[in-house]
Parts: structure tokens; C-alpha cells; sequence
């Protein structure tokens, strides 16, 4: 029904409603999508937040009178016109979630900015503030690959080409 990206405004606010971490990251396929097609999990940590995500992350805190927390909200960026819902690059509310993001995205977090989302958290808790810098801004992507299909390279192929770049090599617990 919607053509779109899911983009994730990810951050820690302090008791103030203030950001003290903020990322995001681009699935091209939802979950649910991934699921029903039996396809392939890939999403990435943004290297730079688009404005347009903060933007509507920071609204989204301000609605909702987030305080203390540690937030993940999605939204879609139209790849279409659709209707009445928006023009193509439009961000579209979707989903809030009052928690960090699942599954390894907050070590992905931490190896795209070069820090400790839970070291963060633990300070914006205990302190509401934190002192740990954000570091530098990377690219971190997640590629999740059924098994069961054939790929061009396989995984021994792909750790001897790409290993040393690589941050977490492991299986997904059925």
C-alpha cells in the first residue's frame, strides 16, 4: 500500500526532553516485509542523521513528552507520490517505540559513531547527563542472508574478501 523506506530516528533523551544521542537507520524492506517474502534483513546505520528525520524525531519527543528514555520511532520516506499521504522523499509518521532499537542495533550504533549507546543510557539515568562523545560518524550496515539460496559469493567467500571490515559475524538464533 505504501512504497517506502523505513528511516529510525534512534536517541537518548534526558529528564529535560532534550537529545543527548542521536542516529537513524534506512531498511529498505520491513520486517514484516522481509518475513512474508522470505527475503534477505538489510538495513544501516546512517553515517550522517537527514534533517528531515531529526526533525520529525524531535517533534515526535515533544508530542509524546518523552523524558528519560531511550527511544526508537520509524518513520517512512515515500520512494512515491501516494495520494493524499504525501509527495515522494516525504517523512511519514509510523511507529513509536519507547526503547532502544532491537535486535544489534545498538552495537551498530556504537561501531558507527565510535562509542557506548549503553554507556549513554546508564549516564543520562544516573546522571542525565553524559560526558561520552559521540566519536566520529560511519556507515554500519546489517546484512542478514537466508540460508537455503544461492548467492554469488558464499560466506567463506565474503569473510575472505570483506573479514577485515567486518565488526560481528554470527548466526541469527533460529
Amino acid at each position: 500500500f505504501v512504497h517506502a523506506q523505513v528511516n529510525s530516528y534512534d536517541a537518548i533523551i534526558d529528564s529535560q526532553g532534550n537529545p543527548i544521542f542521536e542516529t537513524g537507520n534506512v531498511t529498505a524492506l520491513s520486517l514484516m516485509d522481509v518475513v512474508n517474502s522470505n527475503g534477505d534483513s538489510i538495513y544501516f546505520i546512517h553515517k550522517e542523521l537527514p534533517e528531515d528525520t531529526r526533525a520529525a524525531g524531535r517533534a515526535t519527543v515533544k508530542s509524546f513528552g518523552v523524558k528519560s528514555r531511550f527511544v526508537h520511532f520509524e518513520f517512512f520516506r515515500l520512494t512515491a507520490d501516494k495520494g493524499n499521504l504525501g509527495k515522494k522523499g516525504d517523512v511519514i509518521a509510523l511507529e513509536v517505540n519507547m526503547r532502544p532499537s532491537g535486535g544489534n542495533s545498538p552495537d551498530m550504533m556504537n561501531f558507527a559513531r565510535s562509542t557506548s549507546v549503553y554507556k549513554i543510557w546508564a549516564d543520562m539515568i544516573a546522571f542525565d547527563q553524559s560526558t561520552v562523545p559521540a566519536g566520529e560518524d560511519f556507515y554500519c550496515a546489517f546484512i542478514g542472508r537466508r540460508d537455503g539460496k544461492n548467492f554469488v559469493l558464499d560466506h567463506n567467500a565474503i569473510m575472505e574478501k570483506y573479514g577485515a571490515n567486518m565488526k560481528m559475524v554470527e548466526r541469527i538464533p533460529d
